[in-house]
């Protein structure tokens, strides 16, 4: 980390890294390199799973490779807040993806990269969404989690962002965003941890409540 920091201040040049992958020059090749590796770890009984949260999916290179991880039957969940350059449900090219939207009371930027590795998940995070400016004019940063524990919390992260029924907007095959509606009891993400956070604190939730906010501005 001390190399990166040197390396921000213009004090040194690039050197070999051993968990770190940064951008302009390596960044976009490990994601595909990723990628590529799940789509040889999937098979037709155990399908590799790929999950992202990120704000936007814009570079055409990780785009192509996720329809090919697609098309060889990797099960991808994409929870993509902005712009998202990759059409899901389109059949023979992107019929196992899927991409939520999801906007509620908190602008987030967490991006989190989960793959299943053969049944030996990883876990990254990262400041760069998957967008040529980040790849290609930015420094960025791509470190694995190592600690098992906070890859499974990451991971169940993940999971209850694309279970959330009350602010998600699904991406459809013709570009058009729907509501997800959902017969039981909405699930929200954000206050599910929120909730989560005030209970290991041991703040009082009665100091803050969540409250939809109109169309015409008032809650």
């Amino acid at each position: 980390m001390g190399a990166f920091f040197n390396l921000l201040t213009g004090f040194s040049e690039s050197v070999g890294w051993s968990k770190l992958t940064i951008a302009p020059t390596s960044l976009r090749q490990r994601m595909l390199d990723l990628i590529e590796r799940e789509i040889k770890a999937s098979s037709p009984d155990h399908p590799g799973q790929i999950m992202i949260k990120a704000n936007s999916l814009e570079d055409i290179h990780v785009c192509q490779a996720l329809y090919r991880a697609s098309a060889a039957g990797v099960r991808i969940k994409l929870n993509i807040r902005g712009i998202c350059c990759l059409r899901p449900g389109i059949k023979g090219l992107s019929e196992h993806i899927e991409v939520v939207s999801i906007l509620d009371r908190y602008l987030e930027h967490a991006r989190i990269y989960y793959f299943d590795n053969g049944g030996h998940p990883e876990v990254y995070l990262s400041s760069a969404d998957m967008m040529g400016r980040n790849l290609d004019r930015r420094l960025e940063l791509l470190f694995p989690i190592a600690q098992p524990d906070l890859r499974q919390r990451l991971s169940s992260i993940l999971e209850t962002y694309f279970s959330d029924t009350a602010n998600a907007w699904q991406l459809c095959s013709d570009g058009v965003y729907k509501r997800m509606v959902s017969k039981e009891e909405p699930l929200r993400s954000q206050q599910s941890f929120y909730e989560q956070i005030t209970d290991a604190a041991g703040f009082q939730k009665a100091r803050f409540r969540f409250r939809p906010i109109r169309s015409n501005g008032k809650q």
